[in-house]
């Protein structure tokens, strides 16, 4: 049997875990509406996954660029974006150091040698893989801090391929 005080402890337990889910939906709603446009170039992508269905892992082309020896854990990069909205890396941010006009953060965790930038991988309807094949940009919605939220695959001439929202 359980007592009214084990009974509130769950309650009030599910209440943490519903509060935080929706304020982490509201931190991205937050990046999607007014974040900036960048574009990412994919690097050539893994093939999908057999066993996951219909599921592209992405890769970053200016990853390459990035010392990953250098980095921290956690961090932010600075990136410049050129009239197409597509980054290139510029480097790595130090913290208090202000940004030059133009220049964005980019936030990053490095595991090891593998430097992830958001989004690694992408899951879409059955029947779209030779359509995504095409995919050469992931369009992102980023903050001020970095943090991105992925939009969508674009094709070598920025056409949408597929978009989450």
């Amino acid at each position: 049997m359980i007592s009214p005080l084990q009974r509130w402890g769950i309650v009030a337990g599910w209440l943490l875990v519903m509060v935080a889910i929706n304020w982490s939906i509201f931190q991205k709603e937050h990046v999607l509406d007014s974040g900036q446009q960048v574009r990412l170039a994919l690097a050539p992508v893994d093939p999908r996954s057999l066993m996951q269905g219909d599921y592209m892992r992405l890769r970053y082309a200016i990853v390459n660029e990035v010392p990953a020896h250098q980095l921290a854990a956690e961090g932010q990069l600075i990136i410049q974006l050129d009239k197409q909205q597509v980054a290139s890396f510029v480097g790595i941010h130090q913290p208090g150091k202000p940004l030059k006009k133009g220049e964005l953060l980019l936030h990053y965790r490095r595991y090891g040698e593998h430097v992830k930038l958001g989004a690694e991988s992408y899951l879409f309807e059955e029947g779209k893989a030779s359509l995504l094949s095409e995919a050469a940009y992931g369009e992102f919605r980023v903050a001020a801090d970095g943090r991105t939220v992925l939009v969508g695959l674009l094709d070598q001439n920025f056409h949408y391929l597929d978009t989450l929202f």
